[in-house]
């Protein structure tokens, strides 16, 4: 099979998440792990990386910010035309690390995508991990994703929902960062895991944050989101020093993603 040969898949549905998101589900069979990306293409138009948001039997979702002549293009599409796809591809969530543990996610805006699919088995089998306490901002409620989803962690998870700026009836006002202290890290007793999705500044100023907690380095993840372009090491397109995002990541220990500046 050769690794870099979108294929044909048929879009089955199209949800509108927030104001610049949507959700593309997509028939494919393909394997693909938590925290993996997979590239996305429109013959003579071009491709984009984008994370996989879920998966099921026969199918995968994309979530999808409308920024480029590539998504420009994915939005015009409804169920029934066709996308093309390759992949997957990088490091995923190493999941096998995190069971049996308290885990913390920390999201920012669609950051929650790359995690959703992970979160949705930790509400299903809720067994492999002794808890999860989820911190997901946004920079207001026109960018809110996953608003089903969101509301059915809060029943099974310990959910601190915040908007940077804007009010909301039952949401926090502030900063992922903020929240950070509210985690009981002493409870824990050095057994839990970290991952940390979003925008670069906002991972910058979470890893700093949980340090000053005394957070364990070696026990914190991130995830970052570049514009790879062949996705198989080859071109250099997101090649940072020696570390090439597309393999080496794009899910990373923090103690080499603090390290990995342009």
């Amino acid at each position: 099979m050769n690794p870099v040969q979108p294929r044909p898949c048929t879009i089955l549905d199209v949800k509108k998440e927030s104001l610049h998101e949507w959700t593309f589900r997509v028939a494919s069979d393909a394997e693909v792990s938590h925290g993996q990306f997979m590239q996305l293409s429109i013959p003579k138009i071009g491709e984009c990386p984008i994370s996989v948001s879920a998966q099921g039997d026969g199918w995968l979702e994309f979530t999808i910010r409308n920024v480029g002549k590539v998504t420009n293009v994915i939005f015009d599409k409804t169920a029934g035309d066709t996308l093309f796809l390759r992949g997957p591809y990088g490091k995923g969530w190493p999941v096998e690390k995190f069971l049996n543990k308290h885990v913390v996610v920390i999201t920012g805006g669609t950051g929650l995508a790359p995690v959703r699919s992970m979160l949705n088995e930790f509400m299903a089998h809720p067994d492999k991990v002794k808890s999860v306490h989820l911190i997901s901002g946004f920079k207001n409620e026109e960018g809110i994703v996953f608003q089903q989803e969101l509301q059915e962690w809060e029943k099974c998870f310990h959910t601190i929902y915040a908007l940077d700026n804007d009010e909301k009836d039952g949401w926090r006002t502030g900063m992922v960062t903020a929240f950070v202290k509210e985690i009981p890290w002493d409870e824990f007793d050095g057994d839990y895991a970290v991952v940390v999705v979003g925008p670069p500044p906002m991972m910058k100023f979470t890893g700093l944050e949980l340090m000053k907690h005394d957070v364990d380095p070696e026990k914190i993840w991130m995830s970052f989101e570049r514009k790879m372009s062949c996705a198989v090491g080859k071109c250099g397109h997101c090649r940072i020093d020696e570390v090439y995002v597309c393999l080496d990541g794009p899910v990373f220990p923090y103690v080499i993603a603090r390290d990995l500046v342009d």
